[in-house]
């Protein structure tokens, strides 16, 4: 049984390594992109985030639904919903740089855009996101990874590069 949680910042191979994961121990993937934000009412509107209710509710029936698993994101205050549940936690805490180089390189998305070129047009907007992340103070901040990782008490591994 594998109860794994992967996170660190946008574009730092958690999704490359979640699903390298799930294929080598028969787990399941949970992207928590796919259940932390509700879509827009309409295209000209930026997405919001889903209310943590809900999200913490989809979480519960993927864990109660599947033995061995794999949760990853970038989402602090999400992944703290589950700690408890995981058996080991890996976070990739690259540097900036890396992580904007991989989020050049970041083939199509189709679970997240529509296109390579409406994943492309972002862009800009994801690189700037990346840059800010040992400044920031939110949920998606290298701070809150390192508070989760150091308040883990069960087999965990820190990885400062994707090779």
């Amino acid at each position: 049984m594998s109860k794994v949680l992967i996170f660190g910042n946008s574009g730092s191979g958690k999704s490359t390594l979640a699903k390298k994961y799930c294929l080598k121990n028969k787990a399941v993937h949970l992207d928590l992109d796919t259940i932390a934000w509700q879509q827009p009412e309409s295209p000209d509107k930026p997405p919001m985030r889903m209310a943590l209710c809900d999200s913490k509710q989809y979480i519960h029936n993927f864990i109660t639904e599947n033995e061995n698993w794999v949760i990853e994101g970038c989402y602090a205050d999400l992944l703290a919903m589950v700690i408890e549940q995981a058996d080991e936690m890996i976070f990739l805490n690259l540097p900036v740089d890396a992580c904007i180089q991989n989020a050049k390189q970041r083939p199509w998305e189709p679970h997240k855009y529509e296109s390579k070129a409406a994943q492309d047009a972002n862009l800009e907007m994801l690189i700037n996101w990346i840059s800010q992340y040992p400044e920031r103070d939110d949920c998606f901040s290298e701070q809150a990874h390192i508070q989760l990782f150091n308040g883990f008490d069960g087999k965990k591994q820190m990885m400062t590069s994707n090779h």
